[in-house]
């Protein structure tokens, strides 16, 4: 995210002096409720102190429920898509805590091999294996079919010498199918009530259903909460800032000695796969 030097440097001395002046503030825990000022803002008196009391409350609510673990699992269906980003829209109720990637991006997060092909190497120690699966089931809203997706990666000099030579791109697959074949879906919702909006508080739902019987075999609960209360300020989006006070953490897949002080919306991408593959373990 690009933002202006100097907005930043003023907007850190009043987080610094915010805090002196406070000190009841310290940074997120991994599902903890305790508010991290980590943009530009003043400190805005009752309406901010209400929505954090509100998000605190949620944080109790908050986590990662495993009820069962599946081991050799192939394929998944995803039971909706995501198609659209919500980056600052207060009341649009489309799970901007769970954002990720979009359409086929968010499609290819799953299948095997679409992460870290270009290098050729594991992700670094300590990370998510992001292994993904054989084959992805979903319905495409464009034209309201089953499909089942598959990934390869390629290296399009073989076939067109006009692309540079080592130069690897991940192709994903589909082709329609009469009925899903996967047995465990996997489904978003957002969760959130007017008065959470009213409050710039988002709460998420992430489910890891058995299609079998239906039931619910492991879910993700997650509150945010936009510290500053839809400021755009400097060109903010609300909804990106928020990832900074969120539970559970979205940092909480990664090792300690990767936070950085940057934002931690930059860990949203792939979280529905970080917590989907602690429930249902691929094949070898």
């Amino acid at each position: 995210m690009n933002i202006d030097n100097s907005f930043m440097r003023n907007g850190f001395l009043r987080w610094r002096r915010s805090i002196a002046a406070a000190s009841i503030f310290c940074l997120l825990a991994a599902c903890g409720a305790h508010p991290v000022k980590s943009e530009s803002t003043d400190y805005q008196g009752p309406r901010q102190e209400r929505a954090l009391e509100m998000w605190r409350a949620r944080c109790q609510q908050s986590g990662e429920f495993i009820h069962r673990v599946v081991d050799g699992v192939d394929g998944v269906f995803l039971v909706n898509v995501r198609t659209a980003l919500n980056l600052a829209d207060q009341y649009e109720l489309n799970d901007p805590y769970g954002r990720d990637l979009t359409d086929e991006g968010y499609i290819q997060t799953f299948l095997r091999g679409s992460y870290g092909y270009e290098r050729k190497v594991p992700p670094p120690e300590g990370w998510p294996d992001y292994k993904g699966y054989s084959f992805v089931e979903a319905v495409d809203a464009k034209d309201g079919r089953l499909y089942r997706y598959t990934g390869r990666v390629e290296e399009p000099w073989q076939n067109d010498k006009s692309y540079l030579k080592g130069y690897l791109r991940f192709v994903v697959d589909k082709a329609p199918i009469a009925s899903r074949t996967a047995r465990y879906g996997i489904r978003f919702d957002d969760i959130s009530t007017q008065q959470e909006r009213d409050n710039w508080i988002a709460g998420s739902s992430l489910k890891v259903v058995d299609l079998k019987d239906g039931s619910v075999i492991a879910e993700r609960v997650g509150y945010m909460v936009d510290w500053a209360q839809g400021s755009k300020a400097g060109g903010r989006s609300p909804w990106l800032f928020a990832a900074d006070n969120a539970c559970p953490d979205f940092d909480r897949d990664f090792p300690k000695s990767t936070w950085t002080l940057t934002h931690k919306n930059r860990n949203q991408p792939r979280q529905t796969q970080r917590f989907v593959e602690k429930v249902l373990r691929a094949q070898p």
